[in-house]
């Protein structure tokens, strides 16, 4: 007698054709969307492949037909660097939240990196991306996406870690009784509770890479020009040759990207992330988002979530190999300092050993007065920040407030300030030259509000983040109470959305510092105008490609950046740690 088994292939492939069988017209047209986007990235991304040499001079082409696909290769550029910004900030951030020791070091560096221009980071990259792909476009490509991530990397990885810093003491405890592996508490505990901050924050970081769109797309470093096909750099062009009609297609463009952008892509995430708010009733009113309705209508996420199943088990599995998070919450003491001293010995003599060849560079080239006129000229540029910052925090705080308790209001004024948030400050040159000059108002006050367009919008979409993060269980409790004007503010909404004013506060400080490279220096046509400022001396360095002026310029703003932070928002940091923690 002989026993036929029939194959589990016919099987799965049945079950597989059935549910194809059931799927509707919503998934045929997610499908046809899905499809159409790698068609329309395959065909954009053949151009960054394209034969270039660093002697050829590449002149944009300003015929307006030629924006559709401009945007298309903005748009790639800055998702591709959002993508290394999301990367960046989950390593960092949690090496930094992990390791006490690390954190003496990560920290600092973050407030230095953040506070390191653009042009900063073109100088060296340009060069070096060129030299990694010679003859190819591409080595112009990875230059510009680079200096995309410097402006949008660093807001996200400060917010991410301060979410996991604050996390609260319950969840902690509840994940070392489950034995979580640390891949599982970091999916199953750090990530949701920070997911609003890192959302909010991600929006606002690209913001941040439209801001500096023109300085990543029409690159001058050397005395030589480069230019992208691209918004940043059709922009830049028009400016420069003083064409109000082109300017003005520019900038419809990119009210057209920002609008699209954040109505198929961060209107659906802020929507999506309400899930993670941490409160124990549910909301009378929740954010709503067509596309996000429209995706839960489609089997693809379910279909998608079943086939990635294993490959999620498998990574689960994985991380049971590194242990359970079950480290415990006290240390040797004797063990812990004698660490601490070997730490601080090797980190510090890398430091001193940096800061000497940089000081013997400098000495040798120009000698170390160089130093002199950059901290002269930082000091105005510090105090356009101030003035910044506090205008700001007493404009934007309680608007803030307002949209981040309001449902209703947060989608209408979302798709606002995110086009408001992206306004690269060049597009505005034309009308702040044309302003400057009729007022007589000196450019060392108004490349404050060109400061602003760049650096403001960190302290809104924090207080946003941090207002929508307060449980509606503790402001119904205070409705309850009877709890109203200040003393609501006092004992609710300032200390809920504290930690996250905080971060936008420090992240709004080296905006500005970085803004003033672009907000110091105003040229249109034929007509520059030129601040005092520490902002405006590195932009005239990078682009003549004077390298020591440059190194000293970013030096200094890298000084006064690192000192305000730890005279300042370090201190608020640990008081948002020990008092105002949810």
């Amino acid at each position: 007698m002989s026993f036929r088994t029939s194959s589990p292939a016919p099987r799965v492939t049945s079950r597989f054709a059935g549910r194809l069988a059931r799927l509707s017209w919503v998934d045929a047209v997610v499908a046809a969307a899905v499809l159409v986007l790698f068609y329309v990235v395959l065909q954009v991304g053949h151009g960054t492949t394209v034969r270039f040499s660093t002697d050829q001079s590449i002149k944009v082409d300003t015929d307006p037909a030629q924006l559709p696909y401009d945007a298309a290769r903005s748009l790639l550029r800055m998702f591709i660097a959002l993508a290394a910004s999301l990367v960046f900030t989950f390593v960092y951030a949690l090496a930094a939240a992990k390791s006490r020791r690390l954190e003496r070091i990560l920290i600092p560096a973050l407030d230095i990196l953040q506070s390191v221009p653009v042009l900063g980071f073109l100088t060296v990259a340009v060069s070096g991306f060129i030299a990694l792909f010679p003859g190819s476009m591409l080595g112009l490509e990875c230059a510009s996406i680079f200096a995309i991530f410097t402006s949008q990397a660093w807001n996200m990885t400060f917010g991410f870690y301060h979410s996991l810093t604050s996390l609260p003491r319950e969840l902690d405890e509840l994940s070392r009784s489950f034995r979580f592996t640390r891949w599982m508490r970091f999916w199953k505990v750090e990530l949701p509770s920070g997911m609003i901050s890192l959302v909010w924050n991600g929006m606002l970081s690209f913001g941040g890479g439209w801001f500096f769109l023109v300085a990543s797309e029409a690159i001058s470093v050397n005395n030589k020009d480069y230019a992208l096909p691209g918004v940043g750099s059709y922009a830049g062009a028009a400016i420069t040759d003083g064409d109000l009609g082109k300017i003005g297609w520019a900038i419809l463009t990119m009210a057209v990207m920002v609008i699209g952008v954040n109505f198929v892509f961060w209107r659906p995430l802020t929507a999506w992330a309400e899930k993670f708010k941490n409160e124990q009733s549910e909301a009378g009113e929740i954010q709503r988002s067509v596309v996000l309705d429209f995706l839960r209508r489609s089997s693809w996420p379910q279909l998608l979530g079943k086939a990635f199943r294993p490959a999620g088990r498998a990574l689960s599995r994985a991380g049971r190999l590194f242990g359970t998070d079950d480290r415990p919450l006290g240390v040797d003491a004797k063990r812990r300092r004698t660490g601490d001293i070997t730490f601080t010995v090797v980190a510090g003599g890398l430091i001193l050993w940096g800061l000497f060849d940089l000081g013997r560079y400098l000495h040798d080239q120009t000698g170390l007065g160089v130093f002199g006129e950059p901290l002269l000229l930082g000091l105005a540029t510090l105090a356009r920040v101030v003035v910044l910052v506090a205008a700001a925090t007493v404009i934007w705080v309680p608007i803030g407030v307002r949209i981040g308790f309001s449902p209703r209001l947060t989608r209408i004024a979302q798709p606002v300030v995110q086009v408001l948030a992206s306004f690269p400050a060049n597009f505005l040159f034309p009308l702040a030259v044309w302003f400057f000059l009729k007022t007589g108002l000196s450019i060392n006050i108004g490349g404050i509000l060109l400061m602003a367009l760049g650096a403001q919008w960190y302290i809104l979409f924090n207080t946003i983040a941090g207002a929508m993060s307060i449980p509606s269980d503790l402001r119904e409790a205070m409705d309850d109470l009877g709890v109203r004007g200040w003393q609501r503010w006092k004992r609710l909404i300032l200390p809920g959305i504290f930690p996250a004013y905080v971060t936008g506060g420090i992240t709004a400080s080296g905006g500005a510092w970085n803004a003033s490279i672009v907000a110091e220096v105003v040229t249109f046509g034929g007509t520059t105008l030129t601040a005092t400022g520490l902002g405006a001396y590195i932009a005239k360095a990078t682009a003549s490609g004077d390298f020591p002026h440059l190194l000293a310029g970013v030096a200094v703003m890298s000084l006064y950046v690192v000192g305000l932070n730890r005279l300042l928002w370090r201190r608020l940091y640990r008081l948002a740690d020990t008092r105002f923690a949810l």
